[in-house]
């Protein structure tokens, strides 16, 4: 131990010779390069740790939002059954990845209710959003069509969504009833719909300018692949616990 204390010693008075014997310019080159790389790697962590890892389950009242929340937490379908007027609001480790072996990272996940008096709650959580997933009743889309596209059609020409390309998966739910739409009919059906919304309604809203963009490309029928953000489509079934569509759009913006 005390060969290598005496090494030691040696190491620092050669140091130091070393140090005295180069011109001072160079020295404060020297300090400034290693202060500004120690900044340059604690804005860099800062800017990692704060990556939002919040997921936002929006779409119409009855669609499935809250029984997809808590298959998603707990793996069941309890207290889902009920259409909610409150919000669900939770941080946890997905119901799936619990038995997983390592440091798994957890998901903010905000369940806004579809209620057309609530929907002022989406714009407080867009903006800390990693992705959106639209929940659409594949089992009764026909008579909510119109109203679901309507919504889908405000999120995506929400300038918080376009600015910063948040990603939207259009989670076709209820397919396991044999009633249930497919999702290639659901997403054909949506994109007619918000055609026809963007000719009827001014690609910028008079009420509010600075929260509205245009969406699409002008003189051309919509689709999905037109938008800047990434737009997918999916389908499954929250009450039978099918939401692995869900689970993969979370860790693939969500990283574990």
């Amino acid at each position: 131990m005390d060969e290598w204390v005496h090494q030691a010693e040696v190491w620092v008075r050669q140091a130091e010779s070393w140090i005295r014997q180069q011109p001072t310019e160079q020295i404060y080159i020297a300090a400034a390069v290693v202060a500004l790389t120690i900044l340059l790697l604690i804005v860099a962590s800062c800017l990692k740790s704060s990556k939002p890892n919040t997921i936002v389950l929006s779409g119409l009242s009855g669609s499935g939002k809250t029984t997809i929340f808590y298959q998603l937490r707990d793996g069941s379908s309890h207290q889902g059954t009920v259409t909610s007027m409150e919000e669900n609001n939770d941080t946890f480790v997905l119901h799936s990845e619990q038995e997983r072996k390592g440091k798994v990272k957890p998901v903010h996940v905000v369940d806004v209710p579809g209620h057309s008096r609530l929907k002022p709650k989406l714009d407080e959580v867009l903006p800390k959003a990693a992705g959106v997933v639209f929940i659409v009743d594949a089992q009764d889309f026909l008579s909510s069509m119109q109203a679901a596209a309507e919504y889908l059609y405000d999120i995506l020409t929400k300038a918080i969504v376009v600015k910063k390309k948040v990603p939207v998966l259009i989670f076709c739910n209820k397919t396991d009833k044999v009633t249930a739409h497919s999702k290639e009919f659901i997403k054909k059906q949506l994109e007619k719909e918000i055609n026809k919304l963007r000719e009827s309604r001014n690609a910028i809203s008079s009420a509010d300018i600075s929260d509205e963009v245009q969406l699409g490309v002008p003189g051309e029928v919509f689709n999905f692949s037109q938008c800047q953000n990434k737009v997918a489509v999916a389908e499954g079934a929250g009450s039978t616990g099918n939401v692995s569509a869900v689970e993969q759009f979370i860790r693939e913006h969500v990283k574990a």
